[in-house]
């Protein structure tokens, strides 16, 4: 960051936590001879959103709803900066508790941002999007509404979803009432989750979405 070579990580996470306060801020960092160590911002009382939701049981729409709000914001303010997260996930998510203000963190899989498909593969190997051979962190452009499609998954049900469940919520889209979503939640993440790549919306389209609309943020 001070122009002497760093470590991707930290190049990054430079990049996009300055300034934002939906990304974890670094404050200091030093190389040792085997390892890196990075001073990151620590807030009082929080939670990764995956422990978040655990100690919960599952969110309401509510709250889940303001937090995907900002995770979208943080992935929005990323992709501006030329920055791809490439691991977008309920871990890598931090809720401040006593305001649920959200912060992504942990760049260590990220990468530039780029136009063309990538050809390596980064974040959690369990995880797909519905198709074949697509790994859900590894895709950008239009397809990151379908990554970060899978936090109000996450949060409404408690749990994440697996592969073979985000196929059959693409093939049977379920019927409105089913899981205790409303209709507006229901169309949101089988829009972001859409068995067609193309039919899956840009991120930008998924803030003028009916479910996203009259949000109280922290």
């Amino acid at each position: 960051p001070d122009g002497t070579s760093a470590p991707l990580e930290v190049v990054l996470l430079d990049k996009v936590s300055t300034g934002f306060p939906g990304v974890i801020r670094l404050l200091e960092w030093r190389e040792l001879p085997n390892n890196i160590v990075m001073v990151l911002e620590r807030p009082e009382q929080c939670q990764n959103l995956q422990h978040f939701i655990r100690a919960r049981g599952f969110l309401c729409e509510e709250v889940a709803r303001e937090l995907f709000r900002q995770v979208l914001e943080a992935v929005q303010h990323c992709t501006s900066c030329g920055v791809f997260h490439r691991d977008i996930k309920p871990e890598n998510v931090l809720v401040v508790l006593a305001t649920r203000q959200a912060k992504l963190i942990d760049f260590g899989c990220g990468t530039y941002l780029q136009d063309t498909a990538y050809t390596h593969f980064a974040g959690k190997p369990t995880q797909g999007l519905p198709g074949p051979g697509i790994s859900w962190p590894n895709i950008s452009g239009p397809s990151l509404g379908a990554v970060v499609g899978i936090l109000p998954f996450s949060a409404s049900h408690g749990t994440e979803p697996s592969a073979e469940l985000l196929l059959v919520w693409s093939l049977l889209q379920l019927t409105s009432g089913f899981w205790f979503l409303t209709p507006e939640c229901q169309d949101l993440i089988g829009w972001c989750l859409s068995i067609y790549s193309l039919e899956r919306p840009p991120l930008e389209d998924l803030f003028c979405d009916p479910w996203m609309q009259d949000i109280h943020l922290p």
